[in-house]
């Protein structure tokens, strides 16, 4: 455990920031688990529907540095592409 203050107040910060990239990124994760079960039952309207807000999630984290722009913007591709070749 840390001895001097500044070293104290470190370590509070980085438990807090570290719970808020884990709570980011399992949203991540549900949510494009969601998209892609509904993909394999073959409702393609559920998935489009979910992809909005798979969207607004990962340009929140990719926002506060979570995930790197350039990742967020891989899994959005991705995602729309398999979408999009189901329809």
């Amino acid at each position: 455990m840390p001895i001097i203050r500044s070293a104290k107040k470190a370590l509070r910060q980085s438990k807090r920031k570290n719970e808020r990239n884990t709570e980011y990124k399992t949203k991540i994760k549900k949510t494009k688990k969601t998209i892609s079960k509904s993909l394999i039952a073959k409702d393609v309207e559920t998935a489009g529907g979910e992809l909005k807000s798979f969207y607004k999630i990962v340009d929140k984290a990719a926002k506060r540095n979570v995930i790197h722009k350039n990742k967020a913007n891989r899994l959005k591709s991705r995602l729309a592409k398999k979408i999009k070749s189901a329809k």
